[in-house]
Formats: C-alpha cells, sequence, structure tokens
C-alpha cells in the first residue's frame, strides 16, 4: 500500500525494503536521526501551537489580517467614543438596565426562596395540594414557568423598547467609521 505521498507504508516491496538497507539508515533510506516526515498536514498541526522552533526563541507572531494606518484606528475609536457618550446610547442602555436588574432581582429572590425553603422546610414542601402533588412540585414547575415568562418579558421589552433605538446607532456607528476610513467596507 502507498501513502499519500508517495512512500510505501508497510516498508516493503521495492528498493527500499530492508535487504538493501545499511544498518544506519531508517526505514526509508536516510539515516535514522535525520528521518523526515514528508506529509503536509503533519506540519499544520503542530505550528504555531506555542512550541520553540528549535532555536529556543518562541515562532514570530502572526500578522493581523488587515492593516490599517494608525491615525485611521485612532479615529475609528473617536467616533466610537463618541457613540457611547451620546444621549441615544445611555438612553438605550438605560431602558436595558431598567428592565434586567428588577428582573434579575426578582426571579433570583424566587429561586433562591425556592431552594432554601426546599432545604429548610421539607415538611412544607412534602405538604399534598391535590393527590400526588406536592407543594415542591408545584413551585419548581412555577419555576419553569417563571422562566418562559421572563424569557417572553425580555424579548417582547427589547423589541418595543430598544431593538430600533440600538439598530439606529448601529448603523449610524457604521457610517461614521466608514467615512473615517476613506468609504471602504
Amino acid at each position: 500500500m502507498q501513502s499519500s505521498n508517495g512512500r510505501h507504508r508497510d516498508g516493503g516491496g521495492g528498493p527500499e525494503s530492508s535487504a538493501g538497507k545499511h544498518e544506519d539508515q531508517g526505514e526509508y533510506g536516510t539515516a535514522s536521526r535525520e528521518v523526515r516526515y514528508e506529509d503536509p498536514w503533519y506540519d499544520a498541526l503542530a505550528s504555531g501551537w506555542g512550541e520553540l522552533d528549535g532555536t529556543a526563541a518562541p515562532p514570530p507572531a502572526v500578522p493581523g489580517a488587515r492593516t490599517e494606518p494608525e491615525d485611521a484606528a485612532v479615529r475609528a475609536r473617536d467616533v466610537y467614543l463618541e457613540v457611547q457618550r451620546s444621549a441615544a446610547f445611555q438612553e438605550v442602555r438605560s431602558r436595558y438596565r431598567r428592565f434586567v436588574v428588577p428582573g434579575f432581582a426578582v426571579f433570583f429572590t424566587w429561586y433562591v426562596g425556592y431552594v432554601v425553603t426546599a432545604t429548610t422546610a421539607p415538611g412544607l414542601m412534602a405538604r399534598p395540594v391535590a393527590g400526588a402533588v406536592n407543594v415542591a412540585m408545584i413551585a419548581g414547575l412555577g419555576q419553569f414557568l417563571t422562566t418562559f415568562l421572563l424569557t417572553w418579558a425580555y424579548a417582547r421589552h427589547a423589541r418595543l423598547r430598544r431593538d430600533r433605538a440600538a439598530l439606529e446607532l448601529r448603523w449610524d456607528t457604521q457610517e461614521l467609521t466608514r467615512g473615517v476610513r476613506g468609504g471602504e467596507s
């Protein structure tokens, strides 16, 4: 059988067979101390993974995909800082916080209350409500229900109160940075 790089895998069946080798030669006719593996995927897997290249120095850093002039990067940074300081951005952040902070507080309190009650008052949680259904089951299903309810409320709040303003901010930011970079995309 032959490998993808032209060498025999089993070491036999040709002039490279073990009968024609010297003792200091490896399987492919080169000195065993100097065997070089020719598979292109071998080097690709190990390259750039923090290994030293034999000179005791780390490999050189890979340059960035895009090279921008330093002054263009500074101006783009200024655009983002300007947008961050704008009243529209502050309003979007304020609307986000006005929903998330109370929502988190209520849900976290409800969750911790459920866990604490389950561990400190097992008699209360074991009290039957209807047949085999007890307080713990209802409270546990209530956890799932409130998770879905909070997710729905968050998505609705975002859609009605923040998404349009955030989209306009993103559009304005892209237009401003495109103008700074000279119309590049």
